[in-house]
């Protein structure tokens, strides 16, 4: 398997879901929406420098449930901590990308379509991360965990880390101002060591496998049964749900995860129904769309 950069994951991105009951499925925020909405139509499309007119957002977001207020009040939020940027046409307020927020739905597109859920080429190698931070600094142990989590890292110790596969974490580490405090090794394990149990002690598997289930649950009654009639919803919902199943996972090597771990079924789930809406939703986009180049 290749190698994997750890990427600059801020608390609020596209995984920013609050944590449910696996059984009742997510719950995304209106700010995890928002960038999956600009992940769908901007990324996706190739034209990241791309702007959306607000009433554009207003409408496609309302179809999911989100209100005229949330959105607004969420727009605001998100140009605040540096995801989006404003650009005035006359009357009109258009919203687009900023680098910082073009990274974060990027590494997700990775996630998404190109890594997949399901490990099957992994060649024995491990990334391990020791760190040892002042009890003062809470605030950059979060954002080092919450970063090493979303790359498929897992407490192998409390102040020891590690994931399958070599991951380049050095850029974040030095972006978090953490590089005299971490120790970053790429090994192997002896085998003497019980990989099987390692992995059990150190991922929920239970919990990450009852998200997939749930994916399934929710998304396979939609396979070969049309795209609706509202395709843009369904593929933003589609798209958000399955960032929030995949949130977790790591990527174990499937050598070591149960024979009837559900990540494959509820993957192809996924593609299947993303198949089926793709298309549909982009004709829905170029016409209900309000779009200008960035300036």
């Amino acid at each position: 398997m290749g190698g994997r950069t750890l990427a600059s994951v801020e608390d609020y991105d596209i995984l920013d879901t609050p944590d449910s009951d696996a059984s009742d499925g997510p719950s995304p925020r209106p700010r995890s929406l928002m960038l999956a909405f600009f992940g769908n139509h901007v990324v996706e499309e190739e034209d990241r420098d791309l702007c959306v007119y607000s009433g554009s957002i207003i409408d496609v977001l309302g179809r999911v449930g989100v209100g005229e207020q949330a959105v607004r009040s969420t727009l605001t939020r998100m140009v605040n901590r540096g995801l989006l940027r404003r650009q005035r046409e006359g009357r009109k307020m258009y919203f687009g990308l900023t680098r910082q927020a073009t990274r974060v739905l990027l590494d997700g597109r990775t996630r998404i379509w190109k890594q997949g859920a399901v490990n099957d080429d992994w060649d024995g190698t491990w990334t391990l991360l020791g760190f040892s931070l002042p009890d003062s600094w809470k605030r950059q142990r979060h954002d080092l965990r919450s970063r090493l989590t979303w790359s498929g890292f897992g407490a192998l110790y409390s102040g020891l880390w590690i994931a399958p596969g070599e991951v380049d974490v050095t850029g974040v580490v030095a972006e978090l101002g953490l590089t005299d405090h971490v120790k970053i090794f790429h090994a192997q394990a002896e085998v003497s060591t019980d990989i099987d149990l390692m992995v059990r002690d150190t991922w929920d598997l239970e919990s990450i496998a009852a998200r997939y289930v749930t994916f399934g649950k929710r998304w396979t009654p939609h396979l070969g049964g049309g795209v609706g009639d509202d395709p843009i919803g369904t593929r933003l919902r589609l798209v958000s749900e399955w960032l929030w199943t995949i949130r977790t996972d790591p990527r174990l090597p499937t050598r070591h995860l149960p024979p009837s771990w559900p990540a494959r079924p509820a993957q192809e789930t996924f593609r299947r129904v993303a198949e089926q809406v793709t298309e549909p939703a982009r004709d829905v986009a170029r016409e209900l769309l309000d779009t200008v180049p960035a300036r």
